[in-house]
């Protein structure tokens, strides 16, 4: 096999990840259009938010069971070695400290996918809210204070800014 040959399987998976991904995001945005018709546009972000976020403490429940309230350093740097892809799914600027970690989101494939389906910026800042929900479920399940910021216009071609501070360590500062 040659080394082309060889990296095709991982390219393959990457592209297939990247899909699954990007379905994902396409699933969040039919599904906000159809409850937003039926219930109006503040129900329908809350019920996503509710369900994605659960769905987030469902994972923390798995992922950080070892973790506790002052673990925020290691829970980022947990979470950071399982991001997909090997970190290339979603690139991130990381900021280490004592009781802190913070990661600045440089690409999102569900970000990417609304707005190559034309979402505006209005519905984009919505879904990223609705998304950033199961970072809210996971994080917080954990014990320790999270800042999420995700994105809305004006915050630039990144995503959203998310900072872990151990419990008792004071307010976590936002990034």
């Amino acid at each position: 096999m040659t080394e082309k040959n060889a990296h095709a399987p991982a390219e393959t998976l990457a592209a297939e990840l990247e899909a699954a991904f990007r379905n994902r995001a396409d699933l969040y945005r039919l599904m906000l259009d159809e409850l937003t018709a039926d219930l109006g546009a503040g129900r329908a972000e809350a019920l996503m938010v509710r369900i994605i976020e659960k769905r987030g403490r469902e994972v923390a429940a798995a992922a950080f069971a070892k973790f506790g309230p002052n673990d925020a350093r290691a829970i980022g740097e947990a979470f950071l070695a399982v991001s997909p892809d090997g970190g290339r799914m979603y690139p991130t600027d990381v900021e280490r400290g004592d009781h802190r970690i913070a990661f600045k989101v440089k690409r999102c494939p569900l970000k990417d996918a609304w707005t190559d389906a034309g979402v505006g910026e209005e519905k984009l800042a919505t879904l990223c809210r609705i998304a950033g929900a199961f970072d809210r479920g996971l994080f917080e399940a954990t014990g320790v204070r999270f800042d999420n910021v995700t994105w809305v216009p004006g915050h630039g071609s990144g995503c959203c800014h998310i900072a872990l501070t151990d419990r008792d360590t004071g307010a976590a500062t936002k990034t």
